[in-house]
């Protein structure tokens, strides 16, 4: 194998990828994407979308998402123009990991990309301006199915990397239940989806 490397986190099921990089004076070249190389790595999912977002300050906040039920997504993740710091949380009911959290920094610099598997709550912050942020889905948008939980959720005690209160957000991510809040209409079951 050897053009891709991965790396198992301490959240169930989540996987760090780093795709090999060749570069030279002129910049560099990589394949961000082969399914062969990924189904290779155990990693088999058929990607049907592909979603792309500017945010164009440093401090904006997006999440935490997910979609619920026959919606529900798996997303490859990654950054090609900018810094963020990437969250995940675990709310898969009966997870061993279930409720903990985990941060990474994905930049235009590490080309690192991460894997998020159904059940996971995902969000960011921006740590430089123009981060153009990229990532494969396996199943479609659909509004019906939109969900998230509150990013400020004392709880889960995610040690965001800014001052929160200063965050540039949008109205919908401001009013994300808590993962307690949610546990009663919580879909997601480990070992289940």
């Amino acid at each position: 194998m050897g053009r891709i490397n991965i790396t198992e986190t301490k959240l169930t099921d989540v996987k760090l990828i780093e795709p090999a990089v060749f570069g030279d004076h002129r910049g560099f070249f990589t394949e961000s994407y082969s399914k062969s190389d990924f189904e290779e790595a155990g990693i088999l999912f058929d990607f049907v979308q592909d979603n792309h977002s500017l945010s164009t300050q440093p401090g904006v906040l997006r999440g935490l998402h997910f979609q619920k039920g026959d919606a529900a997504q798996t997303k490859l993740i990654r950054v090609v123009t900018g810094v963020v710091w990437d969250v995940i949380v675990d709310i898969r009911k009966g997870s061993p990991t279930y409720g903990q959290w985990e941060g990474y920094i994905l930049s235009e610099y590490n080309h690192r990309q991460l894997l998020v598997p159904k059940g996971y709550a995902h969000g960011f912050v921006t740590l430089t301006p123009d981060v153009n942020f990229l990532y494969k889905c396996d199943n479609y948008y659909n509004a019906e199915a939109d969900g998230g939980i509150a990013f400020d959720d004392p709880d889960l005690a995610i040690d965001w990397p800014i001052a929160v209160d200063k965050a540039i957000m949008s109205e919908k991510d401001h009013k994300h239940p808590t993962l307690k809040e949610f546990e009663k209409e919580n879909p997601f079951v480990y070992g289940e989806i």
